[in-house]
Formats: structure tokens, C-alpha cells, sequence
């Protein structure tokens, strides 16, 4: 129960007691999961410090703008989560295919902080984590992890990143700059496609008491923020994007597998809006879709096993994407040669090209694979396909020249520009697409099996338990629960009195 935290009481009133210590010290003010879900209701007093508080910095004030209603500058709110509707003269397909911009979270320009806080907060207002000793373990393949370090040093304690040592050189370089120590980044081997990896060194950390290991692949927290806050968000959008058009439908929810929890929010535009729900990982390690194995460089969605929090009985289809298809596209979308080329040679409008900067490898994944829904329902200019890009170019600028010298000799112009276009984007098709029947949700799940039953330690009876869409929406009641003592530690601190909030 304490590694999956679905906790609703204090399990360690000592620890409780002294973490209250530390945020009081800190002058830490918890958000509630109803304020990130809706950042209206964050107090006025709150939203007035914000405004001169630097979102890129470890200021604790930040955690306010853990949301995706953040404004272009990340210093205001906006009535709709900034995001980017694609043309059909780029896609190829009529249906409306809108991404949610991740890079507009604080600290990290990434929407894996909202993550690494759904984990952190149930330890703390349930007395499970002490950050006056306790070490953070943030096991991640990039974003995650720096969110974690990034919350950590606003509580004033370690974190400890754990990713393959073959991810960008900017994630580490973003590293460098906020760990308390150099021995905090713990390099696992291989890269995107190693969790086992990076599950092995948690293992090895788990055995010192002091270190306490947040797993997004397994910690409800994840799930439940995602589909509590990113669920509505996304329902917040697709009602802007409606407005004005009747025949408007929500056809789909795509996302990248990662550690299950981004895709969470489908299940909640499922069910609200009836939109169906696409798993997307990389062809070159097509887990879910024929148990294979295999490396990739699709930085942002590990794979070689089925999450715990990934409601697999509930996903619709599981569509997978080449990496030579994302590492080449992003070479188009972020090179001088490459943007002459979608104005000049096809007619993309010259402000939509300057914005497809904002989507990172694992963006642009999630793109190719709402086109090839698209193209697989022949979805109409009425159907909506809504996904996320997790984070932004600025993360794999050195990517560039790593891809530039793998597909193109060091050289990249208009005639291999062209062969890009033609080859990544316009020729998207619905190979290495699967709509899923019963048979297949359950060939998926009992994947699962050997992971976390007999790598893991998870009891087979927790494991099976969450075949029924009732164990789901169950865990919804721990939201209003956690939330309520949210409040009321915030109360214990003083925080909020001193904030006015």
C-alpha cells in the first residue's frame, strides 16, 4: 500500500510532525489537487505573489502554476491550456489534431512536474515522507526525474535523478545546474527502451532506509493527477475548440504509453465525452502491440513492460511510431533549411512553423500517431483528436546534430528536407496500428504479470483487481480525501495564514 500510495490517513505521526516543521520553516503551501485541476480557485493572495515570482526558479510559490492553464510567459493564467491546432495541409488528414503544450509548466518546461507533485503529496500529508532526512529517488527516462529534483529543492531536501545515461545532453545539463550534489544523477544503463534498468538501481537504492523511491510507473498519484487535473484540462479545451461548431466530436485521446499516467486523463474524456483512447510507443520496441523488445530514441516513453497505473482494459487502439520518423521530423521542424522548406516548398503558414518548436521527441511521436488514427476511422473536419507534447524542442537541441549525422551525412537541405517530408509525414499510414478486442486488452495486461507479480512483489490479487473498471473509479474517492488533508496540513504549517491564502 506505502509504494502504491493509496493512503487517506497518517501512517507515521512523528514524521508528519517534523515534515510540518520543515514547510512551516520553508514556508511551503501545498496546492490542493482541485486548484491544479482549476487554477481559478487559486486564492487571490497566491496569484498576486505569483506575479513576481520567476517561473523557472525553486521558489515553493511555483507549485501554484503546476497546471496547464499557465500563459505563454508562464507568469499568468489563460482561460484555455495553451496548445497548437495542426492544418491539414501539414497532416494529410481533415480531423482537427490539437497537442496541449507541456513546455508551459514551471521549472522544467515539461508537464512531468504535475507527476512527480501527484506522487510527492500523498507521502507527505499522510507522514510517509521526511524530507528533513529522507532522500527523494525520482526513477524516470528524462522529465519526471526533473521534476521530482525540482520539487525536492523547494522542500529543501535531496533528490536523486535515475535515468538511462544515453538521454539528451540537455536534460543532464538541466540537472547539473539544480542537484545538491553531483552524485544525485545516478546514469543507469542504455537508454529510452532500459526501465528495467533504471527499476534494478531503485532496487539496490530501496534497501537504505533513508531513500524513498517514487515510482511513477506504479504510484497511483500519477494516475489520479493526471486524470483528475490533465482530464479536464483537456475536456477544457476541446469545449473552446467545439464552441461555435455543433457537429463537433471528441473522436480520440492519444498518448505515448511512458509510465501510463498521462494517459489517465482519457479515461476521464472517455468517459466524459466518449472519446476513445490510443496507446502510442515505438515500432522499434512494439511492447504492447506483439510483446516485442527492442531500442529507440523516442526520449519520453519507456517501454520493455506494461505500467501498473496504465489502465489497459480500458485503451482502444495501440499505435506505434518510428524513431527515425520523430529524430528526422524534428530536424525539419527545428533547422533554418527545414522551416524554409514547409513555407517556401508547402505553403505552412510561417507563424504555425515558428510555433512547432514547442514539441519534443515524444510530441511529435504523439502527432504521427493522432495522423494515423485519423487516417485509419477516416476521421472528417468535424472529429477532434486531442494529445499532448509532453515537452518542448529545447530539450533535444543536441539531437539535431546527432540525427543530422545518422540519416542525412552531416548535411541537411532542401532535397532532404523534402525526403523527410515525404517519408515521415506525408507517408504515415496505418501499419503498426492495432484496434484492440477483449482478447488483445488481455494479452496486454497479463504482460504485466512478469513485471510487477514477479519482478515487482506485487500480490496477484492486487494485480487482477484492476481488470474491473470499477477499481478505477473507486480511486477517484481518494482525490476529495487527499484534498481535505491537504488542507488541513497547510493549516497545521501556518503556511497559509502567512500567505493570506
Amino acid at each position: 500500500m506505502a509504494r502504491l500510495g493509496l493512503e487517506r490517513t497518517v501512517v507515521d505521526a512523528d514524521v508528519y510532525e517534523r515534515t510540518l516543521a520543515r514547510f512551516r520553516e520553508a514556508g511551503v503551501l501545498l496546492p490542493t489537487i482541485g486548484q491544479l485541476k482549476a487554477p481559478s480557485s487559486i486564492p487571490a493572495a497566491i496569484k498576486a505573489k505569483l506575479k513576481d515570482v520567476d517561473p523557472d526558479g525553486p521558489h515553493p510559490l511555483n507549485l501554484f502554476r503546476v497546471h496547464w492553464f499557465n500563459d505563454a510567459e508562464r507568469t499568468g493564467l489563460a482561460e484555455v491550456p495553451g496548445h497548437i491546432e495542426l492544418p491539414s495541409e501539414l497532416t494529410g488528414v481533415k480531423a482537427r489534431i490539437v497537442l496541449a503544450l507541456g513546455n508551459r509548466f514551471p521549472m522544467i518546461h515539461a508537464h512531468k512536474v504535475l507527476a512527480a507533485y501527484g506522487c510527492l503529496v500523498p507521502r507527505v500529508v499522510t507522514g510517509q515522507f521526511d524530507p528533513t532526512h529522507h532522500r527523494a529517488i525520482w526513477p524516470s527516462t528524462g522529465n519526471y526525474c526533473r521534476g521530482g529534483v525540482a520539487i525536492s529543492k523547494i522542500l529543501g531536501c535531496r533528490g536523486v535523478a535515475v535515468l538511462p545515461e544515453n538521454m539528451s545532453k540537455e536534460r543532464f545539463d538541466w540537472l547539473d545546474k539544480w542537484v545538491n550534489d553531483p552524485s544525485d544523477i545516478v546514469r543507469t544503463p542504455g537508454s529510452e527502451s532500459n526501465v528495467k534498468e533504471i527499476y534494478d538501481t531503485c532496487a539496490a537504492l530501496d534497501r537504505d532506509p533513508n531513500n524513498i523511491i517514487f515510482n511513477q510507473f506504479c504510484e497511483f498519484g500519477n494516475y489520479l493527477v493526471h486524470r483528475t487535473v490533465t482530464g479536464a484540462a483537456l475536456e477544457t479545451l476541446y469545449g473552446a475548440l467545439a464552441k461555435g461548431r455543433p457537429g463537433s466530436r471528441l473522436a480520440a485521446y492519444v498518448s505515448a504509453s511512458g509510465s501510463g499516467g498521462t494517459l489517465a486523463a482519457g479515461d476521464h474524456l472517455k468517459k466524459a465525452l466518449g472519446s476513445k483512447i490510443v496507446a502510442v510507443e515505438a515500432a522499434e520496441c512494439p511492447t504492447l502491440l506483439s510483446n516485442g523488445f527492442g531500442e529507440h530514441n523516442i526520449q519520453g516513453i519507456g517501454d520493455k513492460h506494461v505500467p501498473y497505473i496504465h489502465n489497459v482494459m480500458n485503451t482502444d487502439l495501440v499505435a506505434a511510431i518510428s524513431d527515425h520518423s520523430t529524430d528526422t521530423l524534428f530536424v525539419l521542424f527545428n533547422t533554418d533549411e527545414g522551416r524554409k522548406y514547409l513555407i517556401e516548398r508547402k505553403g505552412i503558414d510561417p507563424t504555425l512553423v515558428a510555433q512547432l518548436g514547442n514539441l519534443g521527441l515524444s510530441g511529435l511521436c504523439n502527432m504521427l500517431a493522432a495522423i494515423k488514427t485519423a487516417k485509419y476511422f477516416d476521421l472528417g473536419s468535424d472529429d477532434v483528436i486531442l494529445t499532448v507534447a509532453t515537452d518542448g524542442g529545447a530539450m533535444y537541441g543536441s539531437e539535431i546534430r546527432k540525427a543530422t549525422a545518422k540519416y542525412f551525412g552531416n548535411r541537411f537541405d532542401a532535397v532532404t528536407a523534402g525526403e523527410v517530408w515525404g517519408q515521415s509525414l506525408a507517408a504515415a499510414a496505418t501499419d503498426n496500428l492495432l484496434e484492440l478486442t477483449h482478447l488483445d486488452r488481455k494479452r496486454i495486461f497479463n504482460l504485466g504479470y512478469f513485471t510487477w507479480v514477479e519482478q515487482q512483489g506485487v500480490s496477484l490479487e492486487d494485480f487482477t483487481a484492476r481488470l474491473k473498471p470499477a477499481f478505477w473509479d473507486n480511486l477517484l474517492d481518494l482525490v476529495p480525501a487527499w484534498d481535505a488533508m491537504i488542507a488541513d496540513f497547510n493549516a497545521k504549517s501556518g503556511a497559509a495564514t502567512r500567505l493570506g491564502a
